[in-house]
Parts: C-alpha cells; structure tokens; sequence
C-alpha cells in the first residue's frame, strides 16, 4: 500500500462528499428516510457514499470497502479493507447542527492505521499523514494542493480536573454515571466522530461511550486518535480494541489520552 497515494485519495473523496452533503444541508428541505435499524438517512447519506465509493474503488479496486450505506452486502474476512460513514452524525445534521462528518479508514489486522475525518459544516480536517501522524489542515481546502498542516498531539491529562468530551444525540444517565467517577474539570458535548479529534487536538482528554456504534462511526476517528498518541479501549476491560469484527458492531469503548487513569465500569 502507497500511503502517499491513499492520503491522497482519502482526501480528495472526502472533499467531494463534503461538497454534495453541503449541497443539501443548504437546500431549503430534504427528504428523511428510516433504515430498517431505525437510523436516519437523507439525500446526503446517499451521494455523498457514491462518491467517495467511486474514489475508493477506481483507486484501489483490489481491496474490501465496507460503507454503512451498503453494509448489507459485507462480509469482510480480509486483513485489510477501507471502512466508510459517508455522513456520520445525520441526526445532527438534520438538526442542522454541523457536528457531522465524513468518515474514511484503512484498517489493518484489526487496527485502523489511517484515517480522515473532515466537517465540512465546521471546516475543520483531520487525518493520518502518510507516515501515521495526524494533523489538521487549515482550510480553505483544495482537492489538489493540501493546505498548512498542524501536527496533532494529545495532552498530558490531569487526572484531577479531566476535560471530557460526550455524544450529543446518545448520551444517557450511564454515561453519566461513568463520568462521575472521574475529577472533571470540564464536560462538553460533541456530535459524530468530532469527539475522538478533540481528544486528539489536546481539546480534551476523555470520550466514553456506553452505546450502540458500528465500526465505520469509528475507525476513521480511532486512527486520528492513534496518530495523535491516543488510545482506544474496550470499556469492560480496557483491552485494545479491534475492528474486523462479525457484523462491524462495536462494544462500548473509551477513547483517552494515555496518562488518563481510566476507572472500571
């Protein structure tokens, strides 16, 4: 695998698919259908998976892609294969709340070893170089000529007055639960895959989840994390966690900086 040439890819399709979702997000209406889970999908879901599909496939037409809009046809047993939420967080982008984000990763042997997360509601851009460090470019984002890169790294935590960052559409009274068991010095919420960059930018220093995800809500925002000197645990056991699984359900996680003394369940 060229890195140089998946960065390259990676990013350019995540730009065209942020252009489509913007092109609805401003239009005056848009239609919102269910998904037999329950979950929402718009117009936006839809194009902005074809588009970064086309990228993916002409590019690398030898390598599994899994993306949540066609996840009934997966069935991924391969070491390595690209995992794709073209628009993750669609409640909130029907709240027109722009905490959504296009999510796109290469995993690994179970690990998601690059990744770009891009919101194009919020302009900002993250994603793994072509030597596994994460940066964040600074818009006005060109397809072909990337822009100033900021090195990401996450902060030394202090585990007496901890900043931590929550989902905004999922979080429950468990969550909060968790939370409490640490020294907080600052809570906020987050929607999509945002919460795992802030994490990594220094923003904050802990984001639990006690809730349903699948694998591509998070391996694009992992890899950020990694790159960034993150990590990203099992919550019953804080085992590492692993992608490739059977179906793409995830089990609850935490995502931390490393020095954050994580508390058990």
């Amino acid at each position: 695998m060229d890195h140089e040439i998946l960065l390259t890819v990676m990013r350019k399709a995540a730009l065209a698919a942020g252009d489509v979702i913007m092109e609805v997000y401003g239009a005056a209406d848009f239609d919102v259908k269910v998904k037999s889970d329950d979950s929402p999908v718009t117009e936006a879901d839809e194009r902005a998976d074809a588009v970064i599909s086309d990228h993916l496939r002409a590019a690398f037409p030898d390598i599994a892609l899994v993306t949540e809009e066609q996840a009934g046809s997966h069935d991924v047993s391969a070491d390595r294969f690209l995992i794709v939420d073209p628009l993750d967080g669609t409640k909130e982008f029907i709240k027109r709340r722009g905490d959504f984000t296009v999510n796109i990763a290469l995993v690994e042997n179970g690990v998601p070893t690059r990744g770009i997360v891009y919101a194009p509601a919020k302009g900002r851009l993250f994603y793994t170089d072509a030597t596994g460090q994460s940066v964040e470019e600074a818009g006005p984002f060109d397809p072909e000529v990337p822009g100033a890169l900021t090195q990401l790294s996450v902060a030394k935590a202090d585990n007496a007055a901890l900043r931590v960052v929550a989902s905004k559409s999922h979080r429950d009274q468990a969550t909060d639960d968790y939370i409490g068991k640490y020294a907080c010095a600052d809570t906020k919420s987050a929607g999509s895959s945002l919460k795992f960059c802030l994490v990594a930018t220094g923003e904050a220093d802990l984001y639990p989840r006690l809730g349903r995800t699948m694998e591509w809500d998070t391996a694009a925002g992992d890899a950020v994390l990694r790159g960034a000197g993150g990590r990203m645990v099992r919550f019953e056991d804080h085992a590492p966690f692993d992608y490739g699984k059977a179906g793409f359900a995830n089990g609850f996680f935490i995502a931390a900086s490393p020095n954050v003394d994580l508390k058990a369940p």
